[in-house]
């Protein structure tokens, strides 16, 4: 990978699907290159997934963040693009701060709704069948969004939908939707984020 390569940072704490996608699309670029991994859980699938794409990757605690370690390892390993992928722990403001514009965070459904503390994964979708029973709702989604100080209500950068059946949907079938937007279009319009807010010409924004 050339010097000259844009260095990408991921966040995880779960089994890394996403961040799996990310690394791969990646990986024969010269322009941009994931140069960390980085998690909050020692037993992350997210690491297995690094580890065998020979990314470089790092354990932290929840102290570490909290000091301003990561912001602090980011920093001094020339990390120019944050990319969220399942992490689960509030960003502190210090990396917030590091990190403008740069920083991009996935959430499961079509923020502003379904957002805030506590929303994350299977609760998103149990939240979002309770809203469609309710005749609240008709569609879901996905959002990536520029992250800021508080959960989920930076400015969102990107959002796929798609309908819901109120006769037959159940959450567990709303997070197959939802799973199968991130498929499709986490990984590319993270790279179109990189793209736009380090201005890297030679990366395709379709």
């Amino acid at each position: 990978m050339a010097e000259a390569a844009a260095k990408l940072a991921i966040l995880a704490s779960g089994k890394g699907s996403n961040a799996e996608r990310l690394m791969r699309l990646v990986a024969n670029r010269d322009d941009v290159e994931v140069a960390l991994v980085a998690t909050n859980h020692a037993s992350s699938g997210v690491l297995d997934c690094a580890r065998i794409l020979g990314v470089p990757t790092w354990v932290f605690d929840k102290t570490t963040l909290a000091a301003g370690g990561v912001t602090e390892k980011f920093v001094q390993a020339g990390i120019r693009f944050v990319a969220l992928a399942g992490f689960l722990l509030k960003v502190p403001e210090d990396l917030v701060a590091a990190y403008p514009n740069r920083m991009m965070n996935l959430h499961p459904a079509l923020l502003p709704a379904f957002g805030g503390k506590g929303m994350y994964g299977r609760h998103v979708h149990k939240a979002v069948h309770a809203a469609m029973q309710r005749g609240e709702v008709t569609e879901t989604g996905m959002t990536l969004h520029w992250v800021n100080a508080e959960y989920d209500e930076g400015p969102a950068f990107f959002q796929a939908r798609v309908p819901l059946d109120g006769t037959a949907d159940t959450p567990e079938s709303i997070e197959h939707k939802v799973k199968a937007l991130e498929e499709a279009h986490y990984a590319p319009q993270v790279l179109r984020a990189v793209s736009e807010s380090l201005s890297l010409s030679g990366i395709a924004t379709r």
